[in-house]
């Protein structure tokens, strides 16, 4: 299939950890960059490897204060394969002249290869191809194989294949002054002569991580056929480290092959005696490595049938999308729905956020609930478990409910640090940012939209529901009522903008009456009752005694629907109160004098300028209402509430929010490019462009490589389905679709899983077409492009026309296609 291949020719030191990050394998369990096997860490390289929950916590004294960090955990290295020939220093790249080299991912199936063919110092050319996987197929496996044929020399050889426990987190360099050293060494082991095992405990939160490799050698004409020859094995060990010593002859012109096959498991598996025994035993019962790549790769083929998305105009744009795709599901997959885990924002490809999850889901579960809901609901149970810890941490602050952390970890307490190292003055400035009191109303939101996509009542019922009444507890108790305006308000708080922390000159931190948090705090009130109309009465009942769920608290949520303050200024929604009276930025002097200013905070501190002062967002917070609710949506918010909304309230708000935002975080782009669709298709166009190079490119210099940005990966592919082809699911049961910018969607294709049917919807020549699986379909399912509705059955198509104009005229039925 095209479009499907990432490939970097020559070695570039500058640029290897960014490759290393775009090119990780994983399967959703756990993850591994895409480092050479034949580099240590270094100033170039980073191998890292990191899994769902392997969390741990440490201490830094700053100035005689006790600092905690918890940070996901960089495992022991599985990856160590080396090179020597004839008893010399072992191969890497600064030790031999390249002669050809190329770093190739195969996206389709997260397949790591490098072909590379250099001189050493004694003359001797040799070609090497390496290739390497993390399996889809099975969540603890992955393997390893080399191809090294000697060109103009025969000769010995020594492989050293390795586990290396003595790994720490040091990635970022903002961080570097915390405390890294995460693992304490258990034991080394070896199951037979051909596997070697290794077990670590992560030093407070108690983990015991082990991986246990089979290496072998083949040898002879045909490679893939014969078995493995016997070689010269030598073994050394410590508490943290393992390796062999393979030896064996290669001939002139003869290829030989190594395969490393590895087993990773945690104290956190399920099924399981003990992690080490577990590796031994699974890897001793691996297939060979082209045995088990075939069945990686069928695992993943089974992937992209329903989560492919087809762009066939747009050939770069296609090529990143399904990176996106790759990386999106190489941290959430069906091994991932078995675990209890959450979506760390920079995925398991690095230590940027420390491994944290965050709100960034908001952007990651529009894409997953419309093709594999199981995993969104597996997702949102990591809330559900941390439940009690939301309603302690409303508890200690003096509310109800349940606050959710800014950012949560193991076991979802407030993991956001205190201090922020500002890379540009060197200096550890406060970090107020847990003050970001919304990410408990991006999680309603979040489990209200999987219930619309999928009808999972169920899931309702015996979570959501729970999960939804304590967060609008919380919001009822925050909010407070100011009779002089007759109108609810909360303070003390920050919004997804983030470069607004206080008021100028404040000493007490937060913001008055954010808009984007006010108007979803009405939104969840206005929201919650129907959650509760739409359960079996005697649940609502029960859940209404088990929380002491009072009438007069109902009454007060529908009053908070209908009186909750927003702020306005000169026709635009303000994006708190207050934000008219702050200076303007010029724009035009910081382009000129710096390079990129999208981290414009750091800038103004760096100047000795507090960003409080100035009308300037890292990303648009007022602009996330229109991205997250269509005009129906928004407007029966606004109307409630007794807020004028005319239709070019949008259009003012992002207008006037867009001269004035840098784009510090990669999601703005997301968003603007979403709420421009309707209203400006061609700027949208390039805003979702730059989203879709963000990573790749490395558009913030030098953040990819921390690790890829889950948020902006997943809403470029949420951008595709809902912004451009206009996809939306009322409460009225009916998957409306309305595509724009249909000279560049000429072609497109995509599956969709609508509340248990799945659906492929395409692009064509004018027309939309829709076709449902007859396999199975659980009952008629509407779908509708504007104002026209059209049920489909089993195997039906449906086609709509759609001209230049706003309407479609009603559609024609296709009739059966099977």
């Amino acid at each position: 299939m095209q479009g499907f291949d990432l490939t970097y020719d020559g070695f570039e030191p500058a640029s290897e950890t960014l490759r290393e990050a775009l090119t990780s394998t994983g399967n959703g369990y756990f993850c591994t960059r895409g480092t050479a096997e034949w580099e240590d860490m270094g100033s170039v390289h980073y191998p890292g490897t990191y899994a769902h929950g392997g969390y741990n916590r440490e201490t830094t004294i700053f100035d005689g204060y006790p600092v905690l960090n918890e940070d996901l955990v960089n495992l022991p290295n599985w990856l160590v394969l080396k090179l020597r020939i004839e008893g010399e220093a072992a191969i890497r790249f600064g030790s031999v002249e390249l002669l050809d080299y190329q770093h190739t991912y195969d996206i389709r199936f997260a397949l790591v290869r490098r072909d590379l063919r250099f001189r050493d110092h004694a003359g001797r050319v040799t070609t090497l191809t390496s290739r390497r996987f993390v399996s889809m197929a099975y969540s603890h496996q992955a393997g390893i194989e080399w191809t090294l044929v000697p060109e103009n020399w025969s000769g010995r050889v020594e492989v050293v294949t390795a586990l290396d426990g003595r790994m720490t987190n040091h990635m970022v360099a903002r961080y570097r002054e915390l405390e890294g050293r995460h693992l304490d060494p258990v034991s080394p082991r070896t199951f037979g002569p051909e596997i070697i095992a290794l077990k670590v405990q992560t030093r407070q939160s108690n983990i015991y991580v082990a991986e246990a490799a089979r290496t072998q050698v083949f040898l002879g004409e045909r490679l893939h056929l014969n078995g493995p020859v016997g070689v010269e094995r030598s073994l050394h060990q410590m508490q943290d480290y393992i390796q062999q010593v393979l030896a064996f002859d290669v001939e002139q012109g003869k290829p030989a092959r190594v395969e490393k096959m590895v087993a990773l498991f945690t104290s956190r598996d399920n099924a399981i005696t003990e992690p080490l025994t577990a590796a031994g035993r699974h890897v001793l019962r691996y297939p060979r490595f082209d045995d088990a790549l075939d069945e990686h790769q069928s695992a993943w083929t089974e992937l992209w049938d329903s989560c492919d998305i087809q762009l066939p105009r747009e050939p770069r744009a296609q090529l990143l999308l399904r990176l996106h795709i790759a990386h999106v599901l190489q941290v959430c997959s069906r091994h991932t729905a078995r675990h209890d885990a959450g979506v760390p924002a920079r995925g398991l490809n690095g230590e940027a956020y420390r491994g944290h999850v965050f709100w960034d889901e908001l952007y990651v579960y529009p894409y997953l609930n419309l093709r594999l809901p199981e995993i969104t609901r597996a997702l949102l149970l990591y809330r559900y478990r941390r439940l009690a810890e939301a309603r302690a941490a409303a508890c200690e602050a003096g509310y109800r409910g349940a606050m959710f952390p800014w950012q949560s970890g193991s076991d979802g307490t407030e993991e956001t640090q205190q201090v922020h190292l500002n890379p540009l003055s060197g200096q550890w400035d406060p970090d107020l940012s847990h003050n970001q009191r919304h990410v408990s109303a991006a999680i309603f939101y979040n489990v209200w939209r999987y219930y619309q996509a999928t009808d999972d009542l169920e899931f309702l019922r015996d979570y959501g529901a729970e999960l939804m009444l304590e967060i609008t507890r919380f919001w009822a108790s925050i909010a407070h009522y100011n009779p002089g305006r007759q109108r609810y308000e909360i303070h003390g708080v920050m919004g997804p903008d983030e470069f607004h922390e206080r008021y100028p000159g404040a000493e007490q931190a937060g913001l008055r009456n954010n808009a984007y948090t006010n108007a979803m705090a009405a939104w969840i009130s206005a929201t919650m009752p129907q959650v509760l109309d739409l359960l079996p009465a005697s649940r609502s009942a029960m859940l209404r005694r088990y929380l002491h769920v009072t009438d007069e608290e109902l009454r007060v949520w529908e009053d908070m629907s209908r009186r909750m303050y927003l702020p306005f200024h000169d026709g635009v929604i303000s994006q708190f109160e207050g934000y008219a009276d702050l200076e303007e930025l010029d724009w035009d002097h910081y382009r000129a004098a710096y390079p990129n200013i999208q981290r414009m905070d750091r800038i103004l501190k760096a100047e000795g300028k507090d960003p409080n002062c100035f009308k300037v967002a890292k990303q648009a917070d007022a602009v996330m209402l229109f991205f997250l609710f269509d005009h129906d949506e928004l407007r029966a918010v606004f109307e409630r509430l007794g807020y004028g909304y005319d239709r070019d309230l949008a259009r003012r708000t992002i207008e006037y929010y867009d001269r004035r935002t840098s784009h510090g975080s990669t999601l703005s782009f997301v968003t603007f490019a979403g709420v421009l669709a309707g209203l400006d298709p061609a700027s949208s166009w390039d805003r979702f462009l730059v989203a879709l190079e963000s990573d790749v490119s490395d558009v913030q210099g030098g953040t990819t490589k921390e690790g890829i940005h889950m948020g902006v990966m997943s809403g470029t592919l949420d951008l595709l389905q809902r912004s451009f082809m206009g996809s939306s699911i009322g409460d009225d049961g009916v998957l409306r679709l309305q595509p724009r910018l249909l000279d560049r969607l000429d072609g497109v294709a995509l599956c969709m899983r609508f509340r248990g049917t799945s659906l492929r919807v395409s692009v064509k020549g004018g027309e939309l077409i829709v076709f449902a699986q007859a396999e199975g379909f659980r009952w008629p399912l509407r779908v509708g492009v504007g104002p026209d509705i059209h049920e489909l059955s089993p195997g039906g198509t449906c086609v709509f026309k759609l001209p230049a104009e706003a309407s479609s005229p009603p559609p024609r039925d296709a009739g059966d296609r099977r």
